[in-house]
């Protein structure tokens, strides 16, 4: 278990600081730079010369020796509160059944649904741990957790009180989603109008009453709901003053991207069938687009999304793991970054952007995270790298040296 050690005053030296600020070249390094943090907030980073005068008085001064400093990561996009897994669908896949027809006997999301709801809060909370510990490891710092293995009101709010606990009793930031609106339960196969009358309209507004839910999210697939049907579910966030993203294009092009830019939507993930439409709206709307190459992997597609339209249309890329116990059992992310590198064409910069600024962008906390700037939080990793490069290029190896939430030192 990580332990935290009071020290949120301090001045950290000697480093080489990827700032990932907005408007700087690159991913705005600093050499020979130092971050000041001030009750748990950067109050400089910067080169020594332009620290002023007095400023290092009282600090806790750690000379970081050279090491580099990046924003603390950020998975955007997990599904890291459930119960059991799907090892036999992982079998399955190996003999050669598709997602799809996974999904259609009976497996796929609905299969965790049981599992899930079998367990309370504090169990799923347990049984979480696990997966969260291992993302604060590798100097993650802010965890979007989604809903959506309840497909009840009451199994979906208590996956999000599970996930509000986890931000209580770790150091890291949870961001929730409410995604009641996932997969349809078998008491309303064929009846997708229904459940989202009976259960995802009204338990959205059980979610929000009790602080629970940041955003909403939905699956417009042919497997999940239909573009009509999530107009619906974004309409009643609206109502509720919530912000909306999508899981779409993922196994076809429905246009769900298209509807959800049109809601100014925060991102759009998955994307593998995204069409030079969808990209534009994107670019108009300002939406992220959040690549899951932990997905595209386990379950064997050959689709890629369309990086180098996105790259050309200016379009916000992020990236993150996709923590799901299905289709991308994966609680790395800094596998994260060499997959979307490898599998998807990225480059370093854009895989560590993805991970840290554009991240934070796709779930609305860019404000307070996500690159190093003074009056931000003070969330940073320290990384025991020559370059970079070897955030991305490595696998299956960790050089966190330490990380800071808050300002407070984290120790592993």
């Amino acid at each position: 278990m990580d332990q935290i050690f009071s020290r949120p005053d301090a001045l950290y030296r000697n480093a080489r600081i990827a700032t990932m600020a907005p408007g700087a070249e690159g991913l705005g390094v600093i050499e020979s730079g130092l971050i000041l943090v001030r009750d748990g907030r950067v109050a400089f980073v910067g080169v020594e010369g332009d620290l002023p005068t007095g400023a290092e008085r009282g600090m806790d001064v750690q000379d970081l020796e050279g090491r580099w400093v990046t924003p603390g990561l950020i998975d955007c996009h997990t599904h890291v509160v459930h119960g059991g897994n799907r090892a036999r669908e992982f079998e399955m896949r190996l003999a050669g059944a598709s997602y799809e027809e996974i999904a259609r006997a009976g497996g796929g999301i609905v299969s965790t649904v049981s599992q899930t709801n079998a367990l309370n809060v504090d169990q799923l909370v347990e049984a979480s741990l696990p997966r969260v510990d291992t993302l604060i490891a590798e100097g993650v710092t802010t965890i979007e957790v989604k809903s959506g293995y309840g497909l009840t009101i009451e199994g979906e709010l208590n996956m999000l009180r599970a996930a509000r606990r986890l931000g209580e009793i770790r150091p890291v930031r949870v961001v929730t989603s409410y995604l009641a609106a996932h997969a349809t339960p078998a008491a309303y196969k064929g009846r997708n109008a229904d459940y989202i009358a009976d259960v995802v309209l009204p338990g959205m507004t059980a979610a929000k009453a009790e602080g629970l839910v940041d955003a909403v999210d939905g699956f417009c697939e042919g497997i999940a709901f239909s573009v009509a049907e999530i107009e619906i579910v974004f309409c009643h966030a609206r109502e509720l003053g919530l912000p909306v993203k999508l899981h779409a294009e993922q196994l076809s092009n429905l246009g769900g991207a298209k509807l959800a830019a049109s809601n100014g939507a925060l991102s759009v993930d998955h994307i593998e069938y995204l069409d030079d439409e969808g990209v534009a709206a994107l670019k108009a709307s300002g939406t992220v687009a959040v690549l899951l190459p932990g997905a595209f992997y386990a379950i064997h597609e050959t689709r890629k999304p369309p990086v180098a339209s996105l790259r050309s249309a200016g379009v916000p890329i992020a990236i993150a793991t996709d923590c799901n116990p299905g289709t991308s059992p994966l609680t790395s992310l800094l596998l994260t970054m060499n997959m979307s590198a490898t599998l998807f064409g990225l480059t370093v910069e854009e895989c560590i952007l993805g991970a840290t600024r554009n991240a934070a962008r796709a779930l609305g906390v860019s404000a307070e995270t996500g690159s190093l700037e003074a009056g931000k939080s003070a969330d940073f990793a320290v990384w025991n790298v020559e370059s970079l490069a070897e955030l991305v290029y490595r696998i299956g190896f960790n050089p966190l040296h330490l990380h800071v939430f808050k300002g407070e030192r984290i120790s592993l």
